[in-house]
């Protein structure tokens, strides 16, 4: 007698009547600046959440992630609406997000990654996730991965036709003067840019074939301390802060990715800054528990930082927020010698207005798919 799959999804076998099995890397984006004028591309909204590749073989359902390792068993509540909506074998490229007050919500998203079974199961409920497909690989018998993007959205519509939450298709459009007011609107419920596809390319994995267009801004903020950079040379990272409206220096985020020469010259630059720097620092009370910190998913990665005097400004380069901090790490574009430390507030920040994510997913127009 055959094995019965288990109905978590957890195995990644069990899945040997499709045209081709996991893992599979994604097709990645490069990011470019501006939407591009190109008459060959489609447009889609950049959703923030997971990125997964779901492969459904009858009963058995695998959710496969960027980096190959299995999703399933963080997302139960997703197995059933797969199986119950979506044609016996299939396999599609998606992003599973996490939604709350009609908002797309990355932290709760992240929270969804535990090892302990019955706080999955309470998240399942207490936050559950929804899918947003957006490229369909395989169907049946049919490999399509060979296949232009233009054939591959008008199968993903048909299979897509009459699915309810929690899956959804990811809405597209061809109309330049949409994708542009999308780019603008959509960032209002959360959503991180556009992606921009070429109609007529095969689905390429791990490969950079498609373009991504993300919100890039600036912004002055104070930097309170720094990390050593992880091969114990120079600085890794400034600690940056903005003050809120009681005054408070709140910690805000990180700049990274400075050249090695860079590493050092920081290390020289801000050398004067470290004395005395823990005299009326206003993150004193936590500078010694943030040395003991541990990474939540790497407990050999040193958390620890180097408090400076708070009186120097970095002018840095980002794109969004959430939940009062820098969404992404940012980079720093210079020194704002020119600036008081005081100026350094939230109102400088440029924020969305703010949509409902229900009309992300059925905008009034969506253009042409062909």
């Amino acid at each position: 007698m055959s094995e019965q799959p288990a109905r978590d999804g957890s195995r990644a076998d069990g899945l040997a009547n499709l045209p081709f099995q996991p893992p599979l890397k994604p097709m990645l984006a490069k990011a470019v600046v501006g939407i591009p004028e190109r008459d060959d591309l489609a447009f889609e909204p950049k959703w923030d959440g997971f990125r997964c590749i779901v492969f459904r073989d009858g009963a058995n359902v695998h959710l496969g992630s960027r980096n190959s390792k299995p999703l399933t068993r963080y997302f139960p509540e997703l197995l059933d609406p797969i199986r119950d909506q979506l044609p016996d074998r299939v396999i599609f490229d998606c992003e599973i997000i996490v939604a709350l007050e009609n908002r797309l919500e990355f932290d709760q998203l992240q929270q969804r990654i535990h090892p302990a079974e019955s706080r999955v199961n309470m998240l399942a409920e207490k936050t559950p996730a929804d899918i947003v497909a957006f490229d369909l690989l395989a169907v049946g018998d049919q490999d399509l991965r060979g296949s232009p993007f233009g054939e591959r959205r008008a199968q993903l519509e048909a299979v897509f036709a009459d699915v309810s939450a929690p899956l959804h298709l990811t809405p597209l459009t061809r109309d330049h003067d949409i994708a542009h007011q999308w780019f603008v609107d959509f960032e209002g419920a959360g959503l991180d840019g556009l992606i921009a596809k070429p109609m007529a390319e095969p689905y390429a994995e791990n490969k950079r074939s498609q373009l991504k267009v993300k919100h890039i801004r600036s912004a002055d903020a104070v930097v309170a301390g720094y990390r050593i950079h992880k091969d114990g040379n120079g600085v890794g990272s400034l600690m940056l802060g903005l003050f809120d409206d009681d005054g408070a220096l709140r910690h805000v985020g990180v700049a990274a990715s400075f050249t090695a020469a860079r590493r050092s010259e920081l290390l020289e630059e801000l050398k004067p800054l470290t004395e005395n720097a823990l005299d009326d620092h206003p993150w004193a009370t936590w500078s010694e528990a943030g040395a003991q910190q541990q990474h939540r998913w790497n407990a050999n990665k040193d958390m620890g930082w180097l408090p400076v005097r708070p009186e120097w400004v970095a002018e840095v380069k980002y794109g969004s927020t959430l939940n009062g901090r820098f969404r992404e790490v940012t980079k720093m574009l210079r020194w704002r010698h020119d600036k008081e430390p005081s100026q350094c507030d939230y109102d400088q920040l440029d924020e969305p207005v703010p949509i409902g994510l229900d009309k992300v997913l059925k905008p009034e127009r969506s253009g042409e798919t062909s």
